[in-house]
């Protein structure tokens, strides 16, 4: 009984003989959910502006665009992308068709996340942003969009994590990442139990981590901390200068 527990069973699996290819499987799951991620950010920050542009048709394309592809499952867009593009002359390779396929997935999620977390931003924080001499573009990169990421960030980071594990999917066009090298494992050993509690722990190796580091993230957000050096040098300089000015006062 107890050789069976530790084997999972009659079969084991060499796994000195797929490290390698395991390997590659999670470089590409990596570059799968980072080329998707992306996209889906580009994507949905764009849908986000078009949904709150002051026109009505171009309010109501980037709502059919949300709502069309938050309400299909991402492997029917996968084959839409992959298989149903082929029938009409596009071809495209699986790693741009999963990308794409993850980009406009997520970018439906996340055009609704950014979405509110532009309207969470208090109109006159443009209005006095234009009143200083910003333009409207700059009064948005400058004001509205880094108040607006903080609003965003919570959902933002549970769609990466999900989309990490939803690159999974992918196994079903021949994508090369971790499920579809855990398949082929399979087929080789037939040690289907040993084979997906390693990939599920792998696949746990890295979303764990990522969740926790997006959460010091927003802790670190919500503590008022800048992210970039720019940003926390002039909040070093404004401090001393309050400081000196403190000091000013109290030997006057």
């Amino acid at each position: 009984m107890t050789k069976i527990l530790l084997d999972f069973g009659p079969f084991h699996v060499p796994w000195q003989d797929y490290a390698g290819d395991l390997a590659a499987a999670v470089l590409q799951t990596i570059e799968f959910t980072v080329a998707g991620f992306v996209g889906a950010v580009v994507i949905g920050l764009l849908v986000a502006v078009l949904r709150l542009a002051p026109w009505a048709l171009v309010r109501a394309a980037a709502r059919a665009y949300t709502e069309t592809f938050k309400n299909l499952p991402l492997v029917t867009e996968i084959f839409l992308v992959y298989f149903g593009l082929a029938t009409i002359g596009v071809v495209l390779n699986v790693f741009v068709a999963g990308a794409i396929s993850l980009a406009l997935f997520y970018g439906a999620y996340l055009s609704e996340i950014f979405r509110g977390g532009l309207q969470g931003v208090g109109r006159g924080q443009r209005e006095a942003a234009q009143a200083v001499g910003f333009t409207p573009l700059r009064a948005f990169g400058l004001v509205v969009l880094p108040q607006a990421t903080r609003l965003a960030l919570p959902g933002t980071s549970t769609m990466l994590v999900d989309l990490l594990k939803g690159t999974s999917l992918l196994t079903f066009i021949g994508g090369a990442e971790l499920m579809n090298e855990g398949r082929t494992i399979v087929s080789n050993t037939f040690a289907s139990l040993e084979v997906y509690i390693v990939v599920g722990a792998i696949y746990f190796a890295m979303c764990f981590p990522l969740s926790h580091l997006v959460l010091m993230l927003e802790r670190h957000l919500h503590a008022g901390k800048p992210l970039s050096p720019s940003r926390f040098r002039i909040l070093r300089q404004a401090r001393r200068l309050q400081m000196e000015n403190a000091a000013s006062h109290a030997a006057g």
